[in-house]
């Protein structure tokens, strides 16, 4: 039975407070209590490239994500198209350039040096076997030789590349040049004066032009050759990557469309109409600029450069034959071969005839037109008088006929000199021509250049601004 408390019951005694004993030290092996651990850290945070990943893949699976992710790299894809096409073109159009203005003309002057070298070597030895009244004509085609050598060698080092051979080849051509021109001297005091001494000076500085000038000559003239190859070369490679980005960035605005097409069933896009229509003018004007870049740079390597190595070998061929002609009568014999069988200068004259013989026959058969064949045919007609001249001089000097020979060489009427000087001016005229044709061709091919990489750039920008404006009118539908 339970009973009320009355208010004669005493209240009950209080209980007191104990206060909470500390627990023994947690042993080696123990965890600390959740009361005693340390406060947790931030959480860890995701680097830039997971995040940014993390944020595609979530605005991959929305359409306005999708689309976004579409223009960004429809637009991409079109700046790069246009960038890469405005830099190899550019690189391909100043190959272009260089081949125009600056191989070519190095090539044609470094063989014009050679020539002005071996003509002056030439006129050098005719005036000296007109005895001690040089003719004035003689005298000033040797001193405008050799001006116009020292001036083109002046040009030649103003504008060849320091990196090249070509600046040793320039060097050694100044060094000798004016030996050469001593000698050249000094062989017409002795000869004013009736001194033996002066054919020997004579021969010394043919030796000279032969053995140092010349092969200087020549090999600058490679080297500049050498260097024209390859600009040409660079100037015809294709724009693969150029034209496979055109056609990706192309692939990928039809693909847009078609994809806008099939969710909307709208059948235009006119951002994306205009940036497909920009590209494909960039690719077109690419593939057909740079075709006709190539085919021009081609029909002028092969109508014209060619046709002008094998002319200025014609030219040299006949020059230096011509020197050694001159130089047979001035040595008489006393220079021989290497095995003391036959004369020097009438050995090198015959070699000299065959290699101007086949260079004409090459000649011809690359002249593509009557206005270049014509001067070859010229050449090779003279040509072969001059052979049949210079062998009824021989037979007059062997004789005994000296001055009889001398005139057959020399002369003023029948002589080979004349046959020399129809050679000379016809190849000359040959040489213009193909120059002519060369350079129009050059110049043909580098105006299909003209423009493409600026209108490339402007294109592919209005190209990125219409693909972009294209999908943000898809946007604004879900907006």
């Amino acid at each position: 039975m339970t009973h009320m408390p009355s208010a004669a019951d005493p209240p009950a005694p209080p209980v007191p407070h104990v206060p909470a004993q500390p627990g023994p030290p947690p042993g080696p092996g123990s965890q600390p209590s959740a009361e005693l651990s340390s406060p947790p850290g931030p959480p860890a945070r995701r680097s830039a490239w997971a995040e940014t990943t993390a944020q595609l893949r979530a605005a991959a699976t929305t359409e306005p994500g999708r689309l976004r992710i579409i223009g960004a790299v429809l637009a991409a894809l079109v700046v790069a198209f246009g960038a890469v096409t405005a830099f190899e073109i550019a690189d391909r159009a100043s190959s272009a350039d260089a081949v125009v203005n600056r191989s070519q003309p190095l090539s044609a002057d470094a063989a014009s040096i050679y020539r002005s070298l071996a003509d002056a070597d030439t006129a050098a030895a005719s005036g000296f076997l007109a005895g001690a009244q040089e003719p004035p004509a003689v005298r000033e085609r040797y001193h405008k030789d050799i001006t116009s050598a020292s001036r083109l060698l002046v040009k030649a080092a103003a504008n060849t590349d320091g990196s090249t051979d070509s600046r040793r080849w320039i060097a050694t051509l100044n060094e000798q040049l004016p030996r050469y021109t001593g000698l050249i001297e000094r062989a017409r005091a002795n000869n004013r004066q009736g001194l033996p001494l002066g054919g020997a000076y004579l021969r010394y500085a043919n030796q000279l032009m032969t053995t140092e000038l010349l092969p200087a000559a020549q090999k600058l003239y490679e080297e500049e050759t050498a260097r024209l190859d390859d600009d040409h070369g660079d100037a015809r490679v294709w724009p693969f990557l150029s034209l496979g980005l055109g056609v990706v960035a192309i692939g990928g605005l039809v693909w847009a469309q078609r994809r806008n097409y099939l969710r909307t069933n709208r059948v235009f896009n006119h951002g994306l109409l205009a940036a497909t229509a920009a590209s494909t003018v960039v690719l077109l004007w690419l593939a057909v600029g740079h075709a006709v870049a190539r085919a021009g740079l081609d029909e002028a390597r092969a109508n014209g450069q060619e046709s002008l190595k094998v002319l200025n070998d014609a030219r040299i061929s006949s020059l230096k034959a011509r020197a050694n002609e001159n130089l047979t009568l001035v040595a008489r014999g006393a220079v021989l071969t290497a095995d003391g069988k036959s004369d020097k200068y009438e050995t090198d004259y015959t070699s000299g005839m065959s290699r101007l013989t086949a260079s004409l026959g090459r000649a011809g058969r690359l002249a593509d037109d009557g206005a270049g064949r014509t001067p070859v045919a010229d050449a090779v007609s003279a040509a072969s008088e001059w052979k049949n001249r210079h062998k009824d001089a021989g037979e007059t000097d062997r004789a005994g006929d000296y001055d009889g020979a001398l005139a057959k060489v020399i002369g003023s009427e029948g002589s080979t000199g004349q046959c020399f000087d129809r050679v000379d001016a016809a190849l000359e005229k040959a040489l213009a021509h193909e120059q002519a044709e060369f350079t129009e061709s050059a110049e043909e091919g580098l105006g299909a250049l003209v423009g493409l990489s600026i209108g490339a750039a402007v294109l592919a920008v209005l190209g990125a601004v219409g693909a972009v404006l294209g999908i943000g009118r898809r946007l604004s539908e879900y907006r």
